[in-house]
C-alpha cells in the first residue's frame, strides 16, 4: 500500500468524525473568504469615489467617520484652488438618501462648471443648464430602478427633479445615484456654503505628495487621500472590516486547530497497535510524524477547498441584497484565497502537533501491548 493510500484509508476509518471536523474548519474558511470578498468590494467602491472627480487626489475633513459625513467650507475650497501646483479644486457635496429600492442612494452636488469640465459618459440627454436648480443627471442603475428616462420627473429627498441626462461610469455607487446642482443639494441638506469633499487636479509637473502635504500643513482640519491605502483616514468601515477579518481568521485557526487535534488524537489512540507494528517493521519516528501531519494537512486542505467554494457562494448571496448590491460588487483577488490556504495550513500544523508528538514517542513494545 502506498503512503498516500494509507493516508486516505486512515482518514476514512471514521468518516463521520472526519466529515464533522472538515465541516467545522470549512465554516471558518467560508467566513474568511466571504468577508474578504465584501471588504474588497468596499475598498473598490471607496477607490472609485476617490477617482470620481477625474482628479489626482481627494480632500476630506479630518476625523470624519465617512466621506459622506465630511464637512468643508467653500472658502477652504477657494484657498485650496489657489494653492501652488493646483490646477482645479472641485467641491462636491455628498448626501445619502433612500430612493426607490435603494436605501443608500448617493445624491452628489456639483457646480455647473465642474459638471461640464469633468469627464462623464452620458448614455443619453445632456448636462444641466447653468442656473437650473431642478435639473438632474441620473445614473443608469438608478434610472432602471426608478423606471425613469430623460424628461421624467423624479422625487429625491422630498424634492422634485427633471432628468436631463443619464450616465454610466461603471462605478456602482455612482451609477445607482445622481448628480445635481451644488446649491440645490446644499439647500436640501441645510448646509449652505459647505461641501463634503474636494477633488484636486494638479497642474502639469506638480508632485502629488508635495501638494498633498502642503494642503494638510496649511489646513490642519483636513486630510488628503491619494490612494486606497489611505482610506482609513476617513472611512473607518473598511478598517473595521479588515480588523474583523483578521479576528475571524485567528478565531478560525483556534477553533479549527482544536477540532483537528481532537480528531487526530482519537485517531492515534485507535491506531496505537498499528503504529507499533509500523515501527516494528522499520518505520522511523520521522515517517510516523510525517504520516500524522500529512493526514491533518489533507483534511484541512479539503476543508479549505470546501470553505472557499462556500465563501464565494455566501458573498454572492450577501450581494443579492438590494441595499448592498447598489453599493458593492464582489471582488475576488488571489490574496483572499491565499489567506484561506494559510489559515487551513496553520490549523493543520497546530492541530497535528500534539497527536504527532504522542505517536512519535510510542515505542514499538509499548504500542504492541496496548489494548
Amino acid at each position: 500500500m502506498s503512503f498516500l493510500s494509507l493516508i486516505v484509508k486512515n482518514l476514512l476509518r471514521q468518516p463521520v468524525r472526519a466529515g464533522l471536523t472538515l465541516l467545522g474548519i470549512s465554516v471558518g474558511i467560508t467566513t474568511v473568504v466571504a468577508l474578504g470578498v465584501v471588504t474588497g468590494g468596499m475598498k473598490k467602491t471607496a477607490g472609485e469615489i476617490i477617482t470620481s472627480g477625474g482628479a489626482d487626489f481627494l480632500v476630506a475633513q479630518k476625523g470624519a467617520a465617512d466621506m459622506a459625513f465630511s464637512t468643508i467650507s467653500e472658502k477652504e475650497n477657494e484657498s485650496i484652488a489657489a494653492t501652488p501646483g493646483v490646477e482645479r479644486a472641485i467641491p462636491v457635496l455628498l448626501h445619502i438618501v433612500s430612493v426607490g429600492s435603494n436605501p443608500y442612494f448617493m445624491l452628489s452636488g456639483w457646480r455647473a462648471e465642474d459638471l461640464a469640465g469633468t469627464p462623464l459618459p452620458l448614455v443619453e440627454g445632456a448636462l444641466p443648464a447653468a442656473g437650473a436648480g431642478d435639473e438632474l443627471l441620473l445614473g443608469a442603475g438608478a434610472a432602471s430602478d426608478l423606471g425613469a428616462s430623460v424628461g421624467a420627473t423624479v422625487t429625491i429627498a422630498e424634492s422634485q427633479f427633471r432628468v436631463v441626462g443619464i450616465y454610466r461610469t461603471g462605478a456602482l455607487w455612482e451609477d445607482n445615484g445622481a448628480r445635481a446642482p451644488l446649491a440645490t443639494v446644499q439647500a436640501i441638506t441645510a448646509k449652505p456654503g459647505t461641501v463634503s469633499v474636494i477633488y484636486v487636479a494638479l497642474a502639469e509637473g506638480a508632485r502629488t505628495k508635495e501638494v498633498a502635504s502642503f494642503i494638510e500643513e496649511r489646513f490642519p482640519n483636513l486630510v488628503t487621500i491619494t490612494s486606497v491605502g489611505e482610506l482609513s483616514k476617513v472611512d473607518q468601515g473598511v478598517e473595521m472590516m479588515d480588523a474583523a477579518n483578521l479576528a475571524i481568521s485567528i478565531l478560525a485557526v483556534g477553533i479549527g486547530a482544536i477540532g483537528v487535534m481532537n480528531t487526530m488524537v482519537m485517531s492515534v489512540f485507535e491506531r496505537t497497535r498499528e503504529i507499533g507494528i509500523l515501527r516494528a517493521v522499520g518505520w522511523s519516528g520521522a515517517r510516523v510524524l510525517r504520516m500524522i501531519i500529512v493526514e491533518s494537512l489533507v483534511l484541512c486542505l479539503l476543508a479549505a477547498g470546501v470553505g472557499a467554494a462556500l465563501g464565494v457562494a455566501a458573498s454572492r448571496a450577501i450581494l443579492l441584497v438590494p441595499a448592498i448590491r447598489s453599493l458593492l460588487e464582489p471582488v475576488y483577488t488571489v490574496d483572499i484565497f491565499i489567506r484561506a490556504l494559510v489559515v487551513a495550513t496553520i490549523v493543520a500544523l497546530v492541530g497535528a502537533a500534539y497527536p504527532a508528538y504522542r505517536a512519535v514517542r510510542l515505542t514499538p513494545m509499548e504500542a504492541l501491548r496496548y489494548e
